[in-house]
């Protein structure tokens, strides 16, 4: 994927009140049997960030290339390539290679997805200013693997600043368990900041599960619209004069929180960013690979998350929700469920919308039907919040883009693709031409 950086107007963020739902009783989010690294001790994760150096200058004009030379490694689960410049476009292919742990056996050649600047936080707010962002391409997920060869091939016209961009491998490893709760095991004291963390992430859900709940559990349609209706006569979400009359908005599906998948609390920024409301929902895949099963979500998702924060310079992960391959709903950036959380997904409309990722490759393989109706369900509990209707439209101010100048007023579906915002191959063509099915099933949750 192709894009360039515009510049963008700043964020406005404002916080805004979770809704109040009566604590129902906990539920288990049900998990397969601990692995043997994982039995009876939790295991951190980890980076490791390997510069990649040339390799070979042949006599073809302008025609250069970086790597890796094959290598063992300490374990890692996922792999990608990051650059100084999150504003540098890679004009080239990268590739990697990978050794199973346990088996000893190569992979053949992978492809990693660069998709430059199409995913980032939007230019003018704290998270782009850091300091930290970085370009990358797509993570890859590979499976536990202990060794690993990699090959950046340039583009002809590309190859003159290859060299410049600072390229770096990074091996990411999602660690096994939950996160750990006290002394981390280097000895260092950061426990205490790993639990105020997890309260915090877990206090901005308060009222739709119990503190430190592994899943909010999912409502009849009854129920989502009568809490719904208790909300709204508070105005704690400024309801629009349609939620007064009826509650368009679908039974709230279970969610996996932070807790559930493993996130350690202690990566990512402390304070949640909010705007002040959700107008739109941008449809992505990981563009991770489709070589996971359902078991290994959380894997997946704690390693995304490190790849964001660690690798990428974000404040958290870029997704407000994870769907894996079975349908299962995943709570993404940490402030809140039911709030208006800022994410970093779409750029240039990150403000006023919210992410959601199916964990995968869609562009030429199918997305399961168990994940495209996990897209419906979600959207029409969420967008319901906000009085949207996922089968309308609605306008979004661009933060600039490279198919919308910054400023210009977009007319968008309320259920949009990550395509619709930028000029991007995301969602994936096969994902992308199941929105319109999204769509009407969502709308029918909600009882249009």
């Amino acid at each position: 994927m192709r894009g360039f950086l515009a510049s963008s107007i700043g964020v406005t963020c404002a916080a805004a009140l979770a809704l109040p739902l009566i604590p129902p009783a906990s539920a288990a989010t049900a998990r397969p049997a601990p692995t043997a690294q994982a039995a009876g001790r939790n295991v951190p994760g980890s980076t490791q960030s390997l510069p990649l150096q040339p390799l070979i200058r042949d006599r073809t004009a302008g025609a250069a290339e970086q790597g890796l030379p094959r290598r063992a490694v300490r374990h890692f689960s996922l792999v990608g390539v990051v650059w100084d410049d999150p504003r540098a476009e890679l004009h080239g292919r990268v590739q990697v290679r990978t050794r199973a742990a346990g088996t000893g056996t190569w992979s053949g050649w992978q492809d990693l997805q660069t998709h430059n600047t199409d995913h980032a936080p939007d230019p003018g707010t704290a998270e782009y200013a850091s300091g930290r962002v970085r370009g990358a391409t797509a993570p890859l997920w590979v499976g536990e693997s202990d060794a690993v060869e990699a090959r950046v091939r340039a583009e002809a016209d590309g190859a003159r600043g290859l060299g410049d961009m600072g390229l770096r491998l990074e091996l990411v490893d999602p660690g096994a368990g939950d996160p750990p709760t006290g002394a981390p095991a280097d000895g260092s004291r950061a426990g205490g900041a790993l639990d105020a963390g997890a309260d915090a992430a877990a206090a901005a859900n308060a009222g739709l599960a119990p503190h430190g709940a592994t899943e909010i559990p999912a409502l009849s349609r009854r129920e989502t619209e009568r809490e719904l209706l208790r909300s709204t006569e508070r105005d704690l979400l400024g309801p629009t004069e349609g939620q007064r009359v009826k509650p368009y908005i679908g039974p709230r599906p279970a969610i996996v929180t932070r807790r559930g998948w493993g996130a350690d609390e202690r990566l990512r920024e402390r304070k949640f960013v909010y705007t002040k409301k959700v107008k739109a929902a941008f449809v992505h895949h990981t563009a991770s690979g489709n070589n996971y099963r359902c078991w290994q979500a959380p894997s997946l998702i704690r390693s995304i998350y490190r790849y964001h924060v660690k690798s990428m310079g974000w404040r958290d992960v870029g997704y407000n929700f994870l769907i894996d391959k079975c349908g299962k709903i995943f709570e993404g950036r940490a402030g809140g469920v039911a709030r208006p959380v800022l994410g970093a997904h779409t750029l240039g409309f990150n403000s006023h919308s919210m992410g959601i990722a199916v964990l995968g490759s869609y562009g030429s393989s199918k997305p399961p039907s168990s994940a495209v109706r996990a897209i419906s369900q979600l959207t029409a509990w969420k967008l319901g919040l906000y009085g949207m209707n996922p089968r309308g439209k609605t306008y979004l101010k661009s933060g600039g883009s490279n198919l919308h100048p910054r400023g210009r007023e977009v007319r968008l579906n309320v259920i949009s693709g990550h395509r619709d915002g930028f000029l991007t191959e995301c969602p994936g063509r096969k994902l992308y031409g199941k929105l319109d099915t999204a769509r009407s099933t969502a709308a029918r949750y909600q009882g249009r």
